[in-house]
């Protein structure tokens, strides 16, 4: 049997898992998501060590989900994502100055963040790219509730970065792209080229759109395929149905976003823009978009990028929100 892993991601409303075949060309073995309890988490947090841990063990049986390794994804409106210039150094020496260099940016003492570091480019001895802190408090509970659960944390990544991997495998060689993720709380945002994240953002807008019970998780009874299907473009210009108060300055945020990356020096412009998430059938939002932003926008989800192998493709709204889930698993040990 094929060894495989799991991607991870716990959210405000539920927790959904995707485990994929390991290698070249990972397939999805078995894909679900259980709804959670008020209370119980918020995004990438845990408030509630026993319930989350039972939740992720109903999960694990409700979608047959065999592997016992995961890889978490984590984005909050608490992760700082900053872009970051160090010394060229060795890994290890990069690593063990890296407290001591972004101290005076963190929100609490290095000792007590996790900290990250992607490097972009390199010239003159200096090394840039993005650094990401979170506190270590939080990371260190959700391992603690996945290992209740009788799972082992083999990664802590950053969901942005996972989405620069999804835009390296459906955007054009060297097109510089924006993946957003748009969640019923916080919506992701990366710019990425050729799979390497170049900006990144967190945004947090409170859409409040639970999608129906029966679209989420439920089995499908559509038959595997191994063709990828092409994502959908988002047309407009005209609204046709009401846009609430929240999506229209989730829009705007995203447009001012895009516009800000667009006047850094040495940017390349943002030619697409690849839409996800549940938060994407709040209504009037994709319209919205597809007029506002200035250029091409498409809807993704998670058939648009691994095949499905010998499981059901995962239905409407679960499909949507399993695109950052792959997005942390993707490259991982493949």
């Amino acid at each position: 049997m094929a060894r495989t892993i799991v991607g991870l991601e716990i959210t405000e409303e539920s927790i959904r898992a995707v485990e994929l075949t390991r290698g070249k060309r990972p397939s999805v073995v078995a894909a679900g998501e259980v709804r959670l309890p008020s209370g119980i988490a918020k995004d990438s947090e845990v408030l509630d060590l026993d319930a989350v841990a039972l939740a992720v063990t109903q999960l694990w049986s409700q979608a047959g989900i065999k592997s016992k390794e995961v890889v978490v994804g984590v984005a909050n409106r608490r992760i700082l994502v900053r872009e970051h210039t160090s010394p060229a150094l060795r890994p290890d020496l990069m690593r063990a100055a890296l407290p001591f260099e972004v101290q005076d940016l963190l929100p609490v003492p290095p000792e007590q963040a996790v900290l990250d570091f992607y490097p972009i480019a390199a010239s003159e001895g200096q090394v840039h790219g993005l650094l990401v802190a979170a506190v270590s408090e939080t990371v260190e509970t959700l391992i603690t509730a996945l290992s209740r659960a009788r799972l082992k944390t083999a990664a802590v990544d950053f969901v942005p970065f996972g989405l620069a991997r999804v835009a390296g495998i459906i955007a054009p060689e060297g097109a510089t792209v924006a993946v957003i993720a748009v969640g019923e709380h916080t919506t992701n945002l990366v710019v990425a080229q050729n799979g390497i994240p170049r900006f990144a953002r967190i945004i947090p807008v409170d859409l409040g759109t639970n999608a129906p019970e029966a679209d989420r998780g439920e089995p499908s009874s559509a038959a595997p395929t191994e063709e990828l299907p092409q994502a959908r473009r988002a047309l407009g210009p005209a609204v046709s149905e009401p846009v609430s108060p929240a999506a229209t300055d989730l829009v705007g945020r995203l447009r001012n976003t895009l516009n800000f990356h667009a006047s850094r020096p040495g940017a390349e412009p943002v030619a697409t823009v690849y839409l996800t998430g549940p938060g994407v059938q709040a209504p009037g939002l994709l319209q919205l978009a597809g007029s506002s932003l200035g250029v091409p926008v498409f809807t993704l989800d998670s058939t648009n990028i691994v095949a499905a192998g010998r499981a059901a493709p995962p239905p409407g709204n679960l499909a949507l929100s399993l695109v950052t889930t792959l997005g942390v698993v993707l490259g991982e040990d493949q």
